[in-house]
């Protein structure tokens, strides 16, 4: 080929690549543009939705402020309530509290020298935060301060002495402009105060004003303003609740009656609550200390047993279906990890972490054993319930009515004595069993042990064990003295139960296990003297009602939980909170428990006159 060829076919070689190329960079160039308008049109969307999403955040939050400010407006004027100001203050201060549900609420302090200044003041804050970081309110409440007063270190000290764990009822201002001001849940929510030092923990409280993105303090004041407010709730339902503010009961909603309707209710939720804490192994989450999300490190097969009990009484009131699976698997994690055998005839329950046999232990699992099978009408457990029983036995001494306590492993004797409510358990477990079986040998052992108890005069220890016992026992004995022990078993304790400052559970449950007795006696025609010589009907009825109304304090309505670490976790369940609002599976349990026998017999309490006595003065 000549060159003048190869030179032409070179040139036509380089043009055909030129042009590929320049086609190639065509559609590169087409793709990058299709690629950056994707991402601006993406950029774009996102930021709609985001914007939307403020909006949506903020309509919600101006939503519930608005509703929560008329029915303040509508109460009685806030500029208008009697405020006792004791040292210098601003004129108005209001706390708005937001919450999402799923962390520790946030709170806005407003002020000025009216209400609407104030409102106004913690209003701009909230919506403010609500709309920079897209956070949804779910959750608002309104507190409007009514009372302060300043009060020195030492001052405050002694103040805090007189008051329970968590049961301290005043905010706190640390300087007079409130510029760092908390509420009482606050205080006690984030463990800021320090009841056996008497004095307010400078590192708690510094890590949660930090936590909140509030200034941290140098150093404590001085002095401190102690302040009181009135408050209000609004929930995710646009819901308004009135707050209560009286000492023993503040901050949480009032409840006008406590009805059947709202018993189901609290039994329904907290039972709720205890089926998702059932793991799949049918073991129990155990417990938690909510304030800052901690699991309790600890498992109590006895609390295992008893807390069975509580979803087979969700099982009556409701007949879920769904329930079935949750208990049979918890009841076979109690077999299967706990129950051991020896010979032919006897079983125990068995701690396997302190290697012992409790007495408590065997009777609250033959307790809940029995209530699954009457409960479906089953025998499905009927041959490990008479072994746990036989086991019981050979911790009774007839005789005397008396129990062996605790065991070692290998059940040689190891305590004697070791706490009351065993004997009440064993007891109960034993009349159980006479339902289940109507072999006399249960209720002839049940019977040795309740003449103890009469003989001991067990009323002073306020057992609600002992109460089960004494309702279950007279079902099959009728005998003077059971009814006038069971009686007087809640009678003599009613002052200690009706001016009881925490909720104390158990104490609800010795007052409507005797309620179910008291009426049986009134059904059947049975008349002792006691009724008529030492026997207040009107005073049982009225510390009932006090009792679940005061319990309440210890149920996780929104307006407590929203203070604590992770709020939805631990909504609609109970809580001790002298302990740091314990939630443990057995405080849950105790709480269903009292409140099912109230709903299970809320006719024939107003039928009494219940409802009477609780206005009565």
């Amino acid at each position: 080929m000549s060159r003048k060829s190869r030179r032409k076919k070179y040139i036509d070689r380089n043009k055909k690549s030129a042009a590929k190329k320049q086609a190639q960079g065509k559609k590169t160039l087409i793709a990058l543009c299709i690629t950056v308008a994707l991402i601006v049109a993406a950029v774009v969307v996102f930021y709609l939705i985001g914007l939307s999403q403020k909006n949506e955040c903020l309509d919600l939050l101006n939503t519930k402020a608005e509703l929560l400010k008329t029915e303040i407006d509508k109460g009685s004027r806030s500029d208008e309530m009697p405020m006792d100001f004791k040292t210098d203050v601003p004129d108005s201060v209001v706390f708005l509290s937001v919450c999402n549900g799923d962390e520790r609420t946030k709170v806005f302090t407003g002020k000025g020298d009216s209400f609407d200044a104030a409102w106004d003041d913690a209003l701009n804050q909230a919506q403010d935060y609500v709309s920079d970081n897209t956070y949804s309110p779910v959750w608002v409440k309104a507190d409007v301060m009514t009372e302060a007063e300043a009060f020195n270190t030492a001052e405050f000290s002694v103040e805090l002495h007189h008051f329970r764990h968590e049961f301290f009822r005043y905010g706190i201002a640390f300087d007079s402009d409130f510029n760092t001001a908390l509420l009482e849940a606050e205080l006690n929510g984030a463990k800021i105060l320090d009841y056996d030092a008497e004095c307010v923990d400078e590192s708690y409280l510094n890590t949660y004003l930090k936590k909140a993105g509030r200034d941290t303090l140098a150093s404590l004041p001085d002095s401190y303003i102690l302040f009181r407010c009135v408050g209000w709730m609004c929930d995710e339902d646009n819901e308004i609740y009135e707050l209560i503010s009286e000492d023993e009961d503040y901050g949480r909603r009032k409840v006008d009656t406590i009805d059947q309707d709202y018993a189901e209710m609290l039994v329904k939720n907290a039972s709720g609550f205890l089926i998702d804490q059932v793991n799949k192994d049918g073991s129990f989450v155990y417990g938690m200390y909510p304030r800052f999300d901690h699991d309790i490190d600890n498992y109590n097969i006895v609390r295992h047993a008893s807390t069975l009990w509580s979803l087979v009484c969700q099982y009556r009131m409701t007949g879920n279906k769904e329930l079935v699976d949750v208990i049979d698997r918890a009841i076979e994690y109690l077999i299967d990890e706990a129950i051991i055998y020896v010979g032919d005839d006897r079983a125990y329950l068995y701690e396997e972490k302190s290697d012992e046999i409790k007495l408590g232990g065997c009777g609250v699992a033959v307790i809940a054993l029995t209530e699954y099978m009457d409960a479906f009408d089953s025998d499905k457990y009927e041959d490990v319930a008479v072994k746990l029983g036989n086991g019981i036995l050979t911790m009774l001494d007839q005789d005397t009515g008396e129990y062996y306590h605790v065991l070692n492993g290998d059940c040689s004797e190891k305590e004697e004595f070791r706490t009351v409510y065993y004997d009440g358990e064993a007891t109960f477990a034993l009349c159980k069993l006479y339902s289940i079986t109507g072999d006399a040998k249960w209720l002839d052992a049940a019977q040795s042990a309740v003449e103890h108890f009469i003989d001991a005069d067990y009323v002073q220890y306020k057992d609600h064990w002992v109460a089960y016992s004494m309702n279950e026992i007279t079902k099959y004995i009728d005998d003077e003295r059971y009814y006038t022990f069971a009686l007087r078993n809640a009678q003599e304790n009613l002052d200690r139960i009706y001016y009881r400052d925490t909720t104390y559970h158990t104490y609800f449950e010795l007052l409507m296990s005797t309620f179910e007795l008291y009426d049986r006696m009134i059904e059947n025609g049975i008349h002792v003297d006691y009724l008529d010589n030492g026997f207040d009907l009107d005073y049982f009825l009225k510390t009932i009602y006090k009792r679940a109304d005061h319990m309440l304090n210890g149920y996780f309505y929104p307006e407590y939980a929203m203070y604590m670490e992770n709020p939805d976790r631990i909504l609609d369940t109970f809580m001790v909170r002298h302990d740091g609002y314990r939630i443990r599976i057995d405080d849950v349990q105790h709480n269903v428990g009292g409140y099912y026998l109230y709903y299970k017999n809320y006719d024939k309490l107003v039928e009494y006159g219940m409802l009477d006595c609780r206005d009565s003065a």
